[in-house]
């Protein structure tokens, strides 16, 4: 939602201020999202199993992230393993006992500052159309909801990539061919919805993390000049609008712009945050309800391409991001966002059974100090 302020001749500046500031608050429209420290959040190769954080959580304690995102396994009657995970998106429901384990463990773990933790639910196998029985995928929902709930996560990470199906791809549904774009959005939005619900009933007042939101199809369609019936992710714009529809209490959405992976220019996130805040509107439903449940973060991979780049540990600055860089960034990254940073890495693990992995100590330090250098600013 767009608002104009009173002329300033008018109040005089300090009550034009004080005006636009009420204006703003009424709107939901203008307010950072968080008022406190900003967080570093860590996902990569390395996505632990709670298993892992409760033999471990002294180790991940000790790094300079606030919580990172993790999965839940289950076992099979077969004996091999499963992984939640990747297979809630589809067509069988899970049920509690399979996943006990993971929130024993999560129950057990000694969680001090490494609180802001998230799991990660894929929409994958995506084996079944948007107009197929969905009463597997929202129990689902509901069921790790709840999970991350009493193991004392903040919430949710949701993972829109079609890594197996296409959930967004209009042109690449089933019923493309006999089922108009509005019929599909129109469907599409109800799932959002009641994928939101579920979420809301299994965890009232979380948080939905997004490896990306409104910005991707924006993004896809070059900023409205194509229609987002033409691109990839274009049903995920009414999907957001179903989930923001469904909002309730505290709940918040989190659009962590993973379209900032590989940025080197510190401005560009100031371009990125105006993006989110403002330009996707013309693809979003309800602007004034999306400015007050919408926090806006940013995303940056360490090791950035590195099958094209490479990843030296020894000779730091041959990497894409060298320490000095990546401290750069992730400062203004994080003075930039309404509260969350994410740090995806894929070659350098954070944590493992055998302590870091490829990992050089100066990027450890650079974010410590970017994190430290952005609270003094705040």
């Amino acid at each position: 939602m767009h608002t104009r302020g009173p002329r300033r001749g008018a109040f005089g500046p300090r009550r034009a201020n004080l005006l636009v500031l009420v204006v703003l608050l009424l709107c939901g429209a203008a307010l950072p999202a968080c008022a406190g420290p900003k967080k570093l959040i860590e996902m990569g190769w390395d996505e632990p199993d709670p298993a892992f954080m409760r033999a471990h959580i002294a180790e991940m304690e000790a790094s300079p992230f606030d919580g990172c995102v993790y999965h839940l396994l289950y076992a099979r009657p077969d004996s091999t393993t499963g992984n939640f995970t990747w297979e809630a998106w589809g067509r069988r429901a899970f049920t509690e006992e399979e996943l006990r384990p993971g929130l024993e463990d999560l129950r057990a773990t000694r969680f001090r500052r490494f609180r802001h933790n998230f799991l990660r639910f894929n929409g994958t196998p995506a084996d079944l159309d948007w107009f197929d029985d969905y009463g597997a995928v929202l129990a689902n929902a509901r069921l790790a909801a709840s999970i991350a709930q009493r193991g004392g996560s903040a919430g949710i990470l949701f993972d829109p990539e079609p890594y197996k199906g296409n959930l967004f791809d209009y042109e690449k549904l089933r019923d493309a061919s006999t089922r108009s774009w509005d019929e599909y959005a129109a469907q599409v939005r109800r799932r959002g919805r009641e994928v939101m619900e579920a979420f809301q009933e299994g965890y009232p007042d979380l948080t939905v993390f997004l490896l990306f939101g409104y910005s991707t199809p924006w993004s896809q369609s070059e900023s409205g000049k194509q229609p987002l019936a033409k691109g990839p992710y274009g049903l995920l714009a009414p999907f957001l609008d179903g989930m923001v529809e469904a909002t309730r209490g505290k709940t918040r959405l989190v659009d962590g712009y993973e379209l900032s992976y590989g940025v080197r220019d510190t401005a560009r996130f100031t371009t990125a945050y105006h993006l989110m805040k403002r330009d996707v509107l013309p693809i979003v439903a309800d602007s004034s309800r999306y400015a007050a449940v919408f926090s806006f973060g940013f995303a940056i991979w360490m090791d950035h391409d590195w099958r094209k780049n490479g990843w030296d540990p020894i000779h730091t600055e041959r990497n894409y991001y060298s320490p000095s860089t990546f401290e750069a960034l992730t400062r203004k990254a994080l003075e930039t966002a309404d509260e969350y940073v994410w740090i995806y890495s894929e070659t350098p693990r954070w944590w493992s059974d055998k302590g870091p992995h490829q990992l050089p100590p100066s990027y450890r330090r650079a974010l410590s100090s970017a994190k430290a250098a952005a609270a003094r600013r705040k």
